[in-house]
């Protein structure tokens, strides 16, 4: 195992700027997640680290080696892709220990030792002499990623691997990956677009957005404490809902006002123009004495938990949409108007630069 190490990696095509200055530390063992929107430099990210880009500029480091000219076979990396990439003219055997054949430091007993423990850890033992197309989908990931597990690799560069298979196939394939990386404790860069894998999965998460890292972070702090407004609005599903704000001094801590919405609340904040943020899920109906007035649109069911789409009385930037993550015996009727609510210890406020402002109510202020 290693530990990899990014430090102000820079990435240019022609003019274009795709990775800026990153500065990452995967540490020994550990299940990173890289996660951002589409285009952000995630994939070229992991390809840097493969060796698969040449970086423009700053040092990559595996273990104790600084890679930037290091061959990527020679940088004891495996990488599982997208497109699983399987021969289809051989047979599962032949697939896993293509690599290792190719190589020419093992003997034909050992290959055949790794590949099979390759294939019981992965549970595919009874595969080993079919070829890819009579494999189901679930089955060719887990031969893609045995090809990898034989080379008994320092690092795991995997690129968005489960995005090819349905939802119900996905999220167990997402165990299993837990699973393996447990036994195996071999250091793990996982790239996708899907926050509910990197939510679920990654012992830290990287989240970058246009090639610069907004923050890096265990999953439950990115979604308790983003850094910035784009990481509250990235992570959590519904989205986070924005309202844009202006703080005044009061006497019980702060009057906030929106377009369509005044309220004071308990907390330590400078006055200014602010983003003030708020999860669908932290949204609540209240009788008659909510903050936050607003119209339904629609009522979308989700089993245990029904979605509330409103409208704010007055249309304001930033308050075009309001989405409330509610139990499921509140179904209002499209057109009413509701009242919601919140407490004071789950919004967030973001400044002009959409940088995060922590704030404090007066309790955690006298403790």
């Amino acid at each position: 195992m290693s530990q990899v190490q990014l430090s102000d990696v820079t990435k240019v095509y022609d003019d274009v700027l795709a990775v800026e200055d990153i500065d990452l530390t995967v540490r020994d063992g550990e299940f990173l997640v890289v996660v951002g929107p589409s285009g952000c430099g995630k994939s070229t990210t992991l390809r840097m680290v493969a060796g698969l880009e040449t970086i423009s500029g700053g040092e990559i480091t595996i273990g104790s080696e600084v890679v930037n000219d290091v061959r990527p076979q020679d940088r004891d990396i495996a990488m599982v892709f997208q497109n699983y990439a399987l021969y289809p003219h051989m047979t599962v055997r032949e697939n896993m220990s293509f690599g290792l054949r190719l190589s020419g430091e093992y003997d034909d007993a050992e290959i055949d030792e790794r590949v099979e423990d390759a294939a019981d850890l992965l549970e595919i033992p009874e595969l080993l002499d079919q070829y890819p197309k009579q494999l189901s989908g679930g089955q060719q990931q887990r031969v893609a990623l045995g090809r990898s597990i034989v080379r008994d690799p320092e690092v795991f560069l995997m690129d968005e691997p489960l995005s090819n298979l349905d939802a119900k196939l996905r999220s167990q394939m997402r165990t299993e990956l837990q699973r393996l990386h447990e036994e195996l404790g071999v250091t793990t860069i996982y790239v996708t677009h899907d926050q509910t894998e990197a939510m679920t999965m990654g012992d830290r998460i990287a989240i970058l957005n246009e090639g610069e890292l907004q923050q890096i972070a265990e999953p439950e702090v990115c979604y308790s404490e983003p850094n910035n407004r784009f990481v509250a609005g990235f992570i959590g599903s519904p989205s986070m809902n924005f309202f844009e704000v202006d703080v005044e001094s009061a006497p019980e801590g702060v009057s906030v006002t929106g377009d369509s919405f005044e309220t004071v609340l308990d907390v330590s904040l400078a006055p200014g123009r602010y983003t003030l943020g708020v999860r669908p899920e932290d949204l609540y109906p209240a009788d008659g004495a909510g903050r936050i007035p607003a119209d339904v649109d629609v009522v979308e069911p989700m089993g245990a938990d029904n979605y509330l789409y409103l409208t704010p009385p007055t249309e304001g930037d930033g308050e075009t949409e309001i989405i409330a993550r509610v139990d499921n015996e509140f179904r209002p009727d499209p057109g009413e108007r509701v009242m919601l609510d919140f407490d004071v210890a789950d919004v967030h406020f973001f400044d002009e630069t959409g940088d995060r402002v922590p704030t404090e109510t007066a309790a955690e202020h006298t403790t």
